[in-house]
């Protein structure tokens, strides 16, 4: 993984040159990870910002709290590590400044993804200096995934396969949402547990499944982002599973999501649910190299036209190491689809108040079409009680 994110850092170096941009500064996560190989567990959300600045021309600057800095030197490939400290002249602020050339013309930063102390701060202390987008410029890079990245988000969706299985294998009338959420935890945490060992880089690689489980039962499944509550299941009950901010890896994130139907199914859920699923693989029919984002989204809203449903704001989106990176599967996205690229695709129909229809896998465009990274029947699925 750190000869990756070595080989990584030297094709954006390269990238920058081409594009006459000296330096850059990288504050999410996942461009941090993707760089330089590590991520941290406490982040900008504690006011503690961690930092990566890129150099075109020499070795790249990690800046991170002292308290971090023991576990962020295991983990990185990045020599030049400079701490800072809560208290005292030991800023963040100073750490920063140092590592940028002394009289800047230009920064570039995430624009997207700076928090906003660290843009405050640039604000403030290079008031006359333009800040810039390096977004567009990483985002462009992480679109094609290597194999090996590809193999890790392969093991992810061999992961979110356990989840799943243990989400189906929760249900049953009488039995609670949080109870399913407590079986996908357990589930995906020990599949994870199985590609990991407690040596070198990984033994920092935690394989714990969090974030609060996406689902909803009943007829709030027509409300899409709903989290797992003390609700009891009941027969007939549509139930819905989204794994979108749980089924990771190594910080690859997938999209996967299916809905199950306790004991049995009304024929007007059934129609529901059968028409996303028929939205869903038709987008996914239409994936292959050549073909523009927007002709896979268009494919999927022909479905939903055809069985007089409204067109859903889109039908996918790229992943990889955030949740959401370029392109998106949407009306009026030209991105050319190559190999090597990854989306979620989705098929999905809410009816406010009654019920809803849902699926969605990850695949990655091959040669000749997609391969799915995320496998669970792509069927009605119907508890047997």
């Amino acid at each position: 993984m750190l000869d990756e994110a070595i080989q990584r850092t030297e094709t954006l170096q390269s990238r920058m040159r081409d594009a006459g941009i000296s330096c850059a500064v990288f504050t999410s996560e996942s461009s941090i990870a993707y760089l330089a190989g590590f991520w941290g567990y406490l982040g900008i959300e504690f006011g503690r910002p961690t930092m990566l600045v890129v150099p075109a021309e020499s070795p790249p600057i990690v800046i991170t709290p002292l308290m971090e800095s023991e576990m962020v030197a295991e983990m990185t490939w990045v020599q030049d590590i400079r701490t800072w400290e809560d208290t005292g002249q030991n800023s963040w602020g100073r750490a920063l400044s140092g590592a940028l050339p002394a009289d800047p013309k230009e920064l570039y930063i995430e624009a997207q993804d700076i928090p906003s102390i660290v843009r405050m701060y640039l604000d403030d202390r290079y008031p006359t200096v333009r800040l810039q987008d390096i977004g567009p410029v990483l985002g462009a890079q992480r679109m094609i995934k290597s194999p090996l990245e590809i193999s890790v988000m392969k093991q992810a969706g061999q992961i979110a396969g356990a989840m799943m299985q243990a989400a189906h294998g929760s249900l049953r009338a009488g039995a609670h949402e949080y109870e399913s959420a407590l079986a996908v935890i357990d589930a995906g945490t020990r599949a994870a547990a199985g590609f990991l060992t407690d040596k070198g880089w990984e033994r920092f690689v935690s394989p714990m499944i969090h974030n609060l489980q996406i689902l909803q039962s009943g007829t709030d499944t027509s409300m899409v982002h709903r989290r797992a509550s003390v609700k009891a299941y009941a027969r007939f009950d549509p139930v819905y599973f989204c794994f979108c901010n749980m089924a990771q890896f190594q910080q690859y994130k997938l999209g996967f999501d299916r809905m199950f139907h306790i004991g049995d199914v009304s024929d007007a859920a059934a129609r529901v649910q059968q028409a996303a699923i028929d939205a869903q693989q038709a987008a996914i029919a239409a994936i292959r190299p050549g073909v523009q984002a927007q002709e896979v989204a268009a494919a999927a809203n022909a479905v939903y036209a055809e069985r007089g449903y409204e067109t859903g704001y889109r039908t996918g989106r790229s992943i990889g190491m955030a949740y959401l990176e370029a392109p998106e599967l949407k009306a009026g996205d030209e991105t050319v689809l190559r190999p090597g690229m990854t989306f979620a695709v989705d098929g999905g129909i809410s009816i406010d108040g009654v019920t809803a229809g849902r699926i969605g896998d990850s695949i990655v465009v091959t040669e000749t079409g997609c391969d799915y990274l995320t496998d669970y029947p792509r069927q009605l699925l119907v508890t047997e009680q």
